[in-house]
């Protein structure tokens, strides 16, 4: 009797987040259309209900590490640097049983690259270890050259204006402003979660939710400086979302005119100051065109949502806009009516809005960030950039030039031109297509 092949399994260790899940699940879809079996790995937060929908993958969720009030008492780097520490163990547990389980079918261990402890146990069971990295090429490379400076010199040399503006090597728009984080709070646990991200311990190679089209001189630069496979298979991109979406926004955009909607999100994390976000309606609202806003709960400092709003701002909003808590992104940016998209510029976000062939308006919060809004206007110029503070005038103007005027149109040409290449890159013989496959001969080697 024919002996039935097994498959080889794969494990996945996204960051316990949105903005990480979405991308890991995505390559793991990837990698079980190739025939791989995936296990994903949960740390801290409870995410299985929301990620059922990927059927035929096994979820494994580590005991709690951190009780909730720790959790909620860390910021953002120091909760990550908590997680590491508290979590090596109970992974190291985990992928013992795995192996008693499955047999010895683990054919690599792909971590995100917050998620660092998942190194040294994949070592020790001495299986192979690959690093995906969530966030843009580009800002790996800024990451990687903050690394080799001496960072005291660095934060002195900082307060030259000239200095700050300077040109990173050959590397444009890159400058030395963006290799210093900003964003995150206290300057030394970023300094130290950075060092341990550009550390690549015993990794065989890294993966880039990117392609060469879009950042080939950072893509370029990582072949040569990491000395390890550099797989740049983005963009990773499928409708699934792990939170409940408010669907009725659909229906209102069908009513709207093509390409007239201005979509306003700034991601999951970031928080603004009450004064923005009335700066931000009052400019919307003069503006005179619609707009799709999401105000996630927590999002506006110092209250609860769109109570802030004076009667005026609420009654434009009820004739011409629409709120919601959270948006169908992906579906939102395919539609007709969208004629631009309000972002932070995280990573998911630039590379949906691009896959869409939709321009944006660019209010970057952190470093990271603020590196993919300078691609978005100086490199692929499919956008504008709010600078300093919000203000109505500004908002009503960036507004206008981006959906009226012919400015925004050559912006709105050039992203169809981009969504083109991006699609072209994931068709057979494209470099995100051949990324894949490489990746995926190089797992069945292991």
């Amino acid at each position: 009797m024919e002996k039935k092949e097994t498959k080889r399994r794969i494990v996945l260790v996204p960051v316990p987040s949105q903005g990480h899940v979405t991308p890991m699940m995505q390559l793991g879809e990837a990698l079980n259309s190739k025939g791989f079996s995936i296990t994903v790995v949960q740390v801290q937060f409870n995410l299985v209900s929301s990620l059922q929908q990927f059927s035929g993958f096994q979820f494994v969720t580590l005991p709690r590490s951190l009780s909730m009030n720790e959790v909620v008492g860390h910021g953002q780097i120091e909760f990550l640097l908590k997680l590491n520490k508290t979590s090596e163990a109970s992974f190291k547990v985990c992928i013992s049983q795995l192996l008693l389980q499955h047999g010895n079918d683990i054919a690599c261990i792909i971590y995100d690259e917050f998620m660092y402890f998942c190194g040294s146990i994949a070592k020790e069971f001495k299986l192979p270890s690959v690093i995906f990295s969530t966030q843009s090429a580009t800002n790996h490379v800024s990451r990687c050259v903050f690394s080799k400076l001496d960072s005291e010199k660095f934060l002195i040399d900082m307060e030259d204006h000239e200095m700050q503006e300077k040109v990173v090597g050959n590397l444009h728009p890159l400058k030395y402003k963006d290799l210093l984080p900003s964003g995150f709070g206290p300057m030394e646990p970023v300094l130290k979660i950075r060092r341990e991200v550009v550390n690549k311990r015993t990794a065989s190679a890294v993966i880039f939710n990117t392609t060469s089209c879009l950042e080939s001189l950072s893509v370029s630069w990582l072949k040569q400086e990491l000395g390890i496979e550099v797989y740049a298979l983005g963009p990773l991109h499928v409708t699934a979302s792990l939170l409940e979406e408010d669907k009725g926004c659909i229906e209102w955009l069908n009513k709207q005119k093509p390409r007239s909607v201005i979509y306003i999100s700034v991601g999951t994390v970031a928080k603004m100051e009450t004064k923005e976000v009335l700066e931000m309606a009052w400019g919307l609202c003069n503006s005179n065109q619609p707009f799709l806003w999401v105000i996630r709960p927590g999002s506006i400092l110092e209250s609860d949502g769109i109570e802030i709003f004076p009667n005026e701002v609420s009654r434009v909003i009820s004739e011409r806009g629409y709120i919601v808590k959270r948006a169908p992104q992906i579906e939102v940016l395919k539609h007709s009516a969208v004629g631009g998209f309000w972002s932070h510029c995280g990573w998911n976000s630039t590379l949906e809005s691009i896959v869409e062939g939709v321009p944006l308006i660019c209010r970057p919060f952190q470093s990271e960030q603020k590196i993919n809004a300078a691609y978005i206007v100086s490199v692929w110029e499919i956008g504008i950039q709010i600078q300093g503070e919000v203000e109505r005038g500004k908002v009503e103007g960036a507004v206008k030039r981006l959906i009226l005027d012919e400015a925004g149109a050559g912006m709105r040409e050039r992203a169809l031109v981009l969504k083109e290449k991006l699609k072209a890159s994931l068709r057979s013989g494209g470099s995100s297509y051949n990324a894949l496959d490489g990746l995926v001969s190089y797992l069945n080697t292991k």
